[in-house]
Formats: structure tokens, sequence, C-alpha cells
């Protein structure tokens, strides 16, 4: 087991005391429910809750912002775009689209950042208010880590590019040098403004600045040895820092805004084309020299020193600690893996870090009733765990409407997840089964393929038929296809349909042939026969023969194993008794029918083989 990097931070609950009295708690999959119990192991006191309140405690509040929503929702698409870049491309081409993609990924973290503060400043509460400028500050921190990963990892800047890369990355990130330098270059004479001096700026390219660099060292060295400022103390101490010297720098420590200005500060001066191997010694010494033991170092420093010393695991592992959600690692980690920075780094239960800090994220998004539809994609370029893992959190997805349902089925059939399939639509026909929408919860039933089911909403269709007298839904019956071989009882109402459809078209013959198939056959439930052999009187009286002696011998086997089989009914003697009359008379009129029909049958039959 792993030692913990520190203790968990600790979530007081308002209200709750936990040292007088005891929680009960519940995890879901993305929240926790939690109260306190009446239950006290020491006192026998009146069991009755000092607080009697249920609450909810979610691991990705997140989430449920307006703005970082849409921080979740165009990033969705960015990484999309990452994973179908072509594997195939190699060199430039392929390093040039990894910095465009984590360029569009800093402007995503920007725009939120930007929409938050304003947001900030609109804030009529206070504690809103502050709430927001704190996300700011998270915000700002993200795309300050993202940008100098990119400058290191992505671009891998030699040296020389990468000093300014490094300034053009401080100057992006201390909102003062912009609003000097606009200042100074908007004034009639900038070398006269206040701040002229203030600013270490750079706008040459890299051979200006080498040349001009070379020259200001070697003039500065000279008139500082040879003491020419020495009755201008503030030249002396200008020429001090463009000789980069340490102590001259700390003097003017609050033009800086923090350690990592004073850094590429100091190298502008001391060594501008530094080269990347040598960058860590840089930024700890000058982390140690700002703070000057008067502080400790912030999560924020210690991810800028692991990134300045190249360690990317460390990077991620600080960030992952330090940020409040999953998204800045997962699609940090991702784009540097599709940098190919990572393949060799497996962790010990079954993945890689790259798959874990995706599954983590989408898993949050999935605790979300919108969001969860980008989680899919997420699980979808999880090649080991991923499958699995939307398996899971898809089941527990609450099937509010069948608007919602359907989007769930459908993101199930595209991946051939068979089982969610069967689940969903199982759900979705008892739900119609208990609102009595018989059709819709065949057509669930039959999408399942659940044959249990089908033979239960057949069931039902066929009782509505015998109190009603019709069918409902005849569109979807008489349109059941193959669909129908699912179950008998399914196979049995759309032949049922069938023969009624062959009445209504007067085509007798047929319809006394399948009438009496689906009771030979025993395809047809026993409790229905005698409705079946109710519907065969009126092709027994017609003037026409339709059913042959053989058929007439058949319907009163029929007839015969019906009443010598009658189930006992658990109703009252009184209605048992209107019931046995009732069915005595059907009885005796399909007996005299049936009789007269075969004596039909029988002259006919012998006339046609005299003739």
């Amino acid at each position: 087991m792993e030692e913990l990097d520190g203790e968990p931070t600790v979530t007081l609950i308002p209200g709750v005391n936990s040292k007088k009295n005891q929680m009960c708690f519940d995890w879901g999959p993305g929240e926790m429910l939690v109260c306190e119990t009446s239950f006290n192991k020491k006192e026998k006191s009146e069991m009755v809750p000092s607080c009697p309140f249920i609450y909810i405690i979610r691991k990705d509040v997140d989430v449920y912002s307006q703005i970082l929503r849409k921080l979740f929702n165009e990033s969705h698409g960015i990484f999309l775009g990452l994973q179908r870049i072509d594997e195939e491309l190699t060199g430039k081409s392929r390093k040039s689209q990894l910095v465009r993609v984590s360029k569009n990924y800093r402007s995503v973290i920007r725009a939120c950042m930007e929409e938050m503060h304003q947001v900030a400043i609109a804030a009529k509460d206070p504690a809103n208010g502050r709430q927001f400028s704190s996300q700011v500050s998270i915000l700002s921190a993200m795309e300050l880590i993202w940008n100098l990963c990119e400058i290191l990892f992505i671009e891998v800047a030699p040296a020389g590019p990468l000093l300014l890369h490094l300034l053009d990355w401080v100057r992006l990130h201390v909102c003062e040098v912009d609003s000097l330098s606009a200042d100074v270059l908007g004034s009639e004479n900038p070398s006269k403004h206040d701040s002229f001096w203030n600013l270490p700026g750079n706008t040459q390219t890299l051979t200006e600045l080498e040349l001009k660099w070379q020259h200001w060292h070697e003039e500065c060295e000279r008139y500082l040895q040879d003491s020419t400022f020495a009755t201008s103390p503030h030249l002396e101490s200008l020429l001090k820092i463009m000789l980069g010297d340490e102590a001259a720098l700390l003097e003017q420590k609050e033009l800086l805004s923090n350690w990592y200005h004073f850094l590429v500060t100091r190298l502008l001066y001391s060594n501008p084309t530094v080269k990347p191997i040598d960058l860590h010694y840089y930024a700890q010494s000058s982390l140690d020299l700002f703070l000057g033991g008067e502080s400790s170092p912030e999560p924020l420093d210690n991810i800028l020193l692991a990134a300045f010393e190249f360690d990317i695991h460390q990077v991620i592992k600080e960030c992952s600690i330090a940020l409040s959600n999953w998204w800045f690692v997962a699609h940090l980690t991702d784009l540097l893996d599709h940098c190919k920075l990572l393949q060799s780094h497996n962790l010990y239960f079954g993945s890689n870090m790259r798959e874990f800090l995706l599954l983590e994220y989408a898993s949050g998004l999935f605790a979300h009733p919108s969001l969860w539809q980008l989680g899919v994609d997420y699980f979808d370029y999880c090649p080991e765990l991923g499958r699995v893992s939307l398996e899971l959190h898809i089941e527990r997805i609450p099937l509010n409407t069948e608007q919602k349902a359907l989007k769930v089925l459908r993101i199930c059939e595209q991946r051939q997840m068979t089982e969610q399939v069967r689940s969903i639509c199982k759900i979705l026909a008892m739900r119609a089964v208990r609102n009595n929408r018989l059709g819709s919860a065949l057509s669930w039933s039959i999408r399942a393929k659940d044959a249990a089911f089908a033979t239960l909403v057949s069931d039902r269709f066929l009782r509505d038929y015998c109190e009603r007298g019709c069918f409902s839904d005849l569109d979807l019956i008489d349109n059941l296809g193959p669909a129908m071989m699912l179950s008998d009882r399914l196979t049995f109402l759309g032949k049922y349909r069938e023969f009624h459809r062959m009445y209504g078209e007067k085509r007798f013959a047929d319809a006394a042939s399948l009438l009496l198939s689906l009771m030979t056959s025993r395809i047809a439930p026993r409790s229905f026969w005698m409705t079946l052999l109710t519907d065969a009187l009126p092709l027994l009286e017609q003037k026409q023969v339709i059913f042959s002696a053989e058929q007439t011998y058949e319907l009163m086997r029929c007839l015969e194993d019906l009443t010598s089989r009658r189930p006992v009914h658990g109703e009252s003697d009184t209605e048992q008794l209107q019931d046995d009359d009732i069915e005595t008379t059907k009885v005796e009129m399909l007996r005299l029918s049936l009789a007269r029909n075969l004596a039909r049958a029988i002259i006919r039959e012998g006339s046609l083989e005299g003739s």
C-alpha cells in the first residue's frame, strides 16, 4: 500500500456535532447521504435527534457550476479532436497539431476565467462574490500551470527560444506588465514615464536579444568595475540588475509579483540562453531566495517547481491533490500521453495514469443530470476499463422521461451493450404497463427481446379484448411481422388479430382454418378457448358450409376437452352459479351449431363424392 500524501480534507456539516452524536451515511456513485442518528452507546437518554436533516455531500460540486459547465462542454470537443489525430503523423506536423490543441484548451480556460471574473464583479452578495473570485484564482492557476507545461513538455523549446517563451508566459500571467506597458507606450515621452524602468520587457528576435545582452553585459561590467556611476546609487543599482545580481534584483522585490516572475527576470539578465536541463537549479534557488525562509511554498509553487524539474508525474500528482475536480489532470495527462511522454507509466491496478484520470473525470460527469452524455465519450477512449465503467454507470442513470431513456438506449445500442438495452427496455415496458399503455409496453418488450414480458403484455391485450370486444393499438399488432415469434402468446395475439382481419374481409374459409389451427396446435391459451369457439359460431351459421366434417369433429373434441376440465373459480356461490348458467348456455349453443354444421358438411361432402 502506498502512503497517503497528507491527511484527507475534513468536511464540516453545519448543525451536526459528531462528538456527541453518531452519524450514519450511505455511498452513491457521485455523492454521499449523511444524517445524524439517535443511537448512543454511553447515555440512555431520550432518542430524539438534535439535527433532523439529511445532507447530500457531493465529491464533484464543480459540475453544477453554470460557467464551468461551459468549460466541460467546450473541452469535450477538443478532447475528441485530439483522439482523432492521425498516429502516423510525425515530426513537426504532429508537434504543431499538439501545440494547437494545447492552446485551444488554454483559450477555453481563459474564456471561463474572464466570464467568472465578470460574474464576481457583478455579484451583489459578498459571499457569492468571494466564491466566484476564489474560482477565478483557481482557473488562473490552472492556465498558468498548463501554459508552462505546454512550453516545457509539448513545444520542448530549446536554449534561447526557451527564455522568450518564459517571458511571454510571465507577461501573460502577470497582469501588471501588460497594463504598465500600455501606459508607458501610450505616453508622450515613454522614457520619462514613472513606470518606464519598472518594465523588464522584450520585443526583439533571439539574435538581437543575444547581441544586445552581450553588449549590455560587457558595458555594465566595465562601468561597475570602473565605479563610473558610484556617485549615482540608482544607476549603479541598474547596472547590477542588468548584470543579473541577485541581491540587486531582490531589492526590487515589490515590483516582482512572485518567485517565478523573479526567476524569469533573473534569467533574462544573467543567462538568457539557459538550457532546459538547468532550469530546475534556477527555479529552486529563485524560490528559496524570493521566500527568504519567511514562508513555506504554496501548492502552486510545488507544482511549478515540479514542472521546472521536468517531473511530469509529480506535476500531475500535485495537481490532483490541490485542484477541486479531475478536469485539469485528466485533459493534461491525455495530451501529454499523446505526446508519448507517459507511455511507460502503468498503475498497479490494471490501468495507466491517463485512463485512470479519464475514468475519474467521466465518473464525476455522470453525477450531473445532463453532462453524463459527455462522460460516455471519455469512457469510449479508455481501452482497458472504459467499457465496464460505462456499463456500471449507465445502469444508474435515472430514466425520468422517455426522451432521456431513448438517448440512453441509443448509446447502448450503438455500443452493442445487449444487457443494458434489455434492462432499459424492460423498465420502460413495465412503466408503460403501469400506465395502461399496452401498445408501448409491447413495443418495448419486443425491443428488449423479453419473451416472458411479451407474454404478460399479450395476456393483457387478450384480457382487454374479452372485456371490451375490440383490440387497442391495431397498427402495432397488424405489423408485428417476425417479432411475433418472440413468444407463443405473442404469436397467438398476432394470429388471432389476423383471423379477425380475414373475417372482416369475408375470407371465411381461411379464417376458419386459422381459427382451428390456433386451437389444435395448442398455441392458444386454454383460458381463451371458449372465446375462440364462440368466434366460430358465426362461421358455423353461414349459409355456405365453411368447416368440413373433419374440422367440425376437431372443434367438437376441443369443446369436450374444455368442458371436461373446467377450472375451479374462487368466486362467490352466486357469481359462480351465474357464470355456470352463461357457460352452459354457450356450450349448448355450440353443440347444437356444431351438430347442424356436421350434418350439413357430411351431406355436402357425400354429394360431392357421389357426383
